[in-house]
């Protein structure tokens, strides 16, 4: 696939901002009203009605703009042609934890993969105000500033981001990673939403992000802005980055092989699945 989408509907990025943005302003009708929610995996995994209507939002506005490509969201939602390269990955409320106890950091997060690879990500954070957009062959972007990656040269001068997975008899899962992060940079920050990691990657404020057993909708969109920004997306060994393995690293390009080689040790040391 080259490095330019001239495939692409020119308007494919801010027709995806716009509904993004339409989420968003639907999630702000709850956001600080403590809404009931309901568990799904684990008891800290949790839905609330808020991630059903903006998914529903979502997959409406993108079928109707998008109608020749598929839409696959984490509440379930899915549409458009199954036989398409191009497909859609959203996740309607990336943070519902944080949502539901009154915190700013969640977000709208959609990312387009076409034949495997992320080529287009919005990510809308909606309380503060923020949309971070990329396209390939174009520029990353938080609202109308240019986004780059940070200049990071070493790892123990890093400030990284993680997640922990809900993984069901695994309670210690990623603290061996996480053990070994905290000992060799400048630290690691724990947002809740993985598509915030990925796009404070892009926007220079983090150096790396890492995590394993997400989901296509949680990375998809924040791996366009890396990429775009100038950073470097691969999986855990530093592969190539398959959105559905769930294993994710993402950097500033940097230290990328200074992370891969850190978590490679922590995990051979400590191995989970």
């Amino acid at each position: 696939m080259s490095g330019t989408t001239p495939w692409l509907d020119p308007h494919a990025l801010s027709s995806a901002e716009a509904i993004a943005q339409a989420a968003g302003a639907l999630l702000l009708e709850g956001w600080g009203q403590r809404p009931s929610a309901r568990t799904k995996a684990a008891a800290t995994d949790l839905v609330t009605e808020f991630d059903g209507r903006a998914e529903a939002l979502i997959l409406d506005r993108l079928t109707t703009t998008f109608p020749t490509h598929g839409v696959v969201g984490e509440e379930g939602g899915q549409a458009g042609p199954a036989d398409t390269d191009f497909v859609w990955y959203v996740d309607p409320l990336d943070g519902t934890m944080n949502f539901v106890h009154g915190l700013p950091f969640f977000a709208v997060s959609m990312g387009l993969v076409v034949e495997g690879e992320p080529v287009l990500g919005v990510v809308h954070a909606p309380v503060l105000g923020w949309t971070f957009s990329a396209v390939r062959g174009g520029k990353a972007r938080l609202n109308d500033d240019t986004l780059r990656v940070s200049n990071v040269g070493a790892l123990p001068d890093g400030l990284f981001g993680t997640g922990f997975p809900y993984v069901a008899g695994q309670p210690n899962a990623n603290l061996p990673e996480f053990t070994a992060f905290l000992h060799n940079t400048h630290g690691v920050r724990r947002l809740g939403s993985a598509a915030l990691d990925l796009a404070f990657v892009a926007a220079g404020w983090f150096d790396g992000y890492w995590e394993r057993h997400i989901k296509a909708w949680d990375l998809a969109a924040g791996a366009a802005l890396v990429v775009a920004a100038g950073g470097r997306v691969t999986d855990l060994d530093g592969g190539t980055l398959d959105v559905r393995s769930g294993r994710i690293v993402a950097t500033n390009g940097l230290i990328h092989e200074q992370t891969v080689n850190l978590l490679r040790a922590a995990h051979a040391a400590h191995p989970t699945p």
